[in-house]
């Protein structure tokens, strides 16, 4: 296997943790996306990237997660690093630790920490104590690194995010609210629709719109979802229950059912209008299986990118 000489300059971040996209600029993000398309292009021709060698991300995990494990453990593999899975079970947290000690000491034996739990302010909290970059693999606020791998998608399939307009079908829940931001500041326009009471939270609505002045993309919200998808290039969905909420999961299903991204939903949008899926999926709710298995779903291509994307997060944050 050869080792790359061509991806050695690494992207240029101001952050020092990847927390939120709000954190970075649109030239920023469109720099992450470019490396981690270089890096997928040559990990397809055999070309290793050995950036991260002897170094050790902490992956904590109060959310269980297949994709963003397996992503991150062979992503770190790829970089010549090394990865270690940990559970709250794992940790001293579970023993009544505070966040910020174990932020301190997590400090002192690996390079970086990438963790995916439930409170935002536990991803804020690591950040504000560690001496090491801090990478929010999800909380119940954000989804920043699925929606870096949803940016890459769009760019692989379109080319450019000029002209591109992304309607998100259904909860207002952190993919979306990360989405909607992603959007906002590479100049997506972004149509959110759903049913009353699951809306995204005002402020981040707001932001999104802000940031949709400076670069020209149109953000807006309708209750009604076909109105929401016309012009659409690409229609988004998620799972109408998100882990946590589960005791919620028969009245959402109810309030959810007019929003099925279905066959005759996708007809309402462009021809070749693409369907996106973070994943997991629950065929038969938030989306059909002639949908999601058919020929305009790029759910795996999503899926593959988060590799490649998250790559590009950890050699910018943890890379010489």
């Amino acid at each position: 296997m050869t080792i790359s000489s061509t991806c050695q300059n690494k992207p240029i971040v101001q952050a020092e943790d990847f927390l939120r996209l709000s954190d970075f600029t649109k030239k920023e993000l469109f720099d992450l996306i470019e490396y981690g398309c270089m890096l997928k292009d040559e990990q397809e021709k055999g070309i290793a990237h050995r950036l991260l060698e002897g170094k050790t991300l902490a992956m904590i995990f109060e959310k269980p997660s297949t994709r963003t494990r397996v992503s991150f453990e062979t992503g770190m593999f790829h970089l010549g690093g090394h990865a270690l899975f940990l559970t709250k079970n794992d940790l001293q947290l579970g023993n009544g630790e505070t966040i910020s000690d174990t932020a301190n000491t997590l400090s002192q034996y690996v390079d970086g920490i990438m963790v995916r739990t439930f409170e935002h302010e536990n991803v804020t909290t690591l950040a504000e104590n560690a001496s090491i970059p801090i990478i929010n693999g999800l909380s119940n606020d954000d989804h920043p690194c699925q929606v870096l791998a949803d940016l890459m998608t769009i760019y692989e399939k379109k080319r450019s995010f000029s002209n591109v307009k992304l309607a998100f079908v259904g909860d207002g829940n952190n993919m979306a609210q990360s989405l909607i931001i992603g959007c906002a500041i590479m100049g997506i326009d972004c149509t959110i629709t759903g049913p009353r009471g699951y809306e995204i939270a005002t402020e981040t609505f707001n932001k999104a719109q802000q940031l949709g002045q400076k670069s020209g993309a149109i953000i807006s919200h309708t209750y009604d979802p076909v109105e929401a998808v016309q012009g659409a290039d690409v229609i988004y969905t998620d799972v109408w229950t998100s882990m946590g909420w589960e005791d919620e999961a028969k009245n959402r299903v109810r309030h959810f059912k007019p929003y099925q991204v279905n066959e005759d939903l996708m007809k309402e949008a462009k021809e070749d209008c693409l369907f996106f899926h973070c994943l997991p999926a629950k065929r038969g709710e938030e989306v059909t299986a002639d949908v999601i298995d058919g020929d305009q779903s790029v759910v795996f291509n999503q899926a593959a990118n988060r590799l490649h994307a998250q790559k590009a997060i950890l050699v910018a944050l943890m890379g010489e």
